[in-house]
């Protein structure tokens, strides 16, 4: 009866892998090396991406290079791994992209899932460059439909990828800051007898960068989390701030009604201001948006 380990002994002998397998490998390793990155990070899918009422779904000629390029170009998160179906060929695939879902799967003309050849529906994707999106895209093979360029509607442009699919890229606008609420301190004057010394000081103390201001002896300025206006002259030495309130007439019956002083109303183009005191003398602005 032979032994049962004598098969440990013999020479080994190489096998191929499995194609599916290996296909798979080679896929993982390329995605590591092209992103620089490790596996969970390529792919794990933003924190924000959900399906939404609408969500498009892309035929591609070739489902791992498009993953790739969408990642590259989109800065794209992939959601977990790609279905592989017994013939090696992609079945189903997404991608995070903002918070939106892109799926995909390779063609499939069986049963008309074929990516578009002469026209086609295009996919408006949203990038922080549209510059950068589109001459990458370029870079990677796609066909230029139109240049990217401003128009009244943002800045944009539109290509073909190399499999197939046409893309408007859009170029996001950045989300406008809140306006400040009833109270909020808005904006910093910082008022000193002459502007030079100051600037010399607080330049090279605190790193304040100064641009010329609207009015005389007057200077903008920013520093590390801080910005606003420096004024020199004859006028109260030290921190004039201005804060926002929702009806700057009712606040200036409330500055009276509490012992202050309450200026004349000011129209500017970034809203109405006045120029007020508190009971004890010190010196403010009150400010009230523009009406949209």
């Amino acid at each position: 009866m032979p032994e049962p380990y004598d098969a440990l002994r013999r020479p080994s002998e190489r096998v191929d892998p499995d194609p599916d397998f290996a296909a798979e490998l080679r896929d993982n390793l390329r995605r590591v090396l092209l992103n620089g990155a490790d596996m969970t990070t390529t792919t794990s899918a933003a924190p924000t991406a959900a399906l939404r009422s609408l969500t498009p779904y892309l035929a591609v000629s070739d489902a791992r290079a498009a993953l790739d390029f969408y990642v590259d170009v989109f800065g794209a998160v992939r959601r977990g791994e790609p279905i592989l179906m017994d013939d090696g060929r992609i079945g189903h695939a997404e991608l995070a992209i903002g918070d939106a879902v892109l799926m995909l799967a390779e063609e499939y003309p069986e049963i008309g899932h074929v990516a578009p050849q002469a026209g086609g529906a295009s996919v408006r994707v949203e990038v922080p460059d549209a510059d950068v999106s589109v001459n990458r895209a370029l870079e990677l093979g796609a066909t230029l439909i139109r240049a990217v360029s401003d128009s009244p509607y943002g800045r944009g442009g539109s290509f073909r990828d190399p499999f197939g699919q046409r893309w408007l890229v859009s170029q996001a606008t950045p989300p406008a800051a809140p306006s400040p609420g009833q109270g909020e301190a808005m904006y910093f004057t910082f008022q000193v007898p002459e502007a030079e010394p100051a600037k010399s000081f607080y330049g090279a103390v605190l790193g304040w960068e100064f641009t010329p201001g609207r009015v005389p002896d007057a200077w903008g300025f920013s520093g590390p989390g801080l910005e606003g206006g420096l004024w020199a002259g004859d006028r109260q030495i030290g921190w004039k701030l201005m804060f926002a309130v929702d009806d700057l007439d009712a606040a200036l019956a409330r500055v009276r009604e509490q012992g202050g002083r309450a200026g004349e109303v000011e129209n500017h183009p970034y809203g109405l201001t006045a120029d007020c005191a508190d009971n004890q003398g010190i010196e403010f602005w009150l400010w009230q948006q523009p009406a949209q």
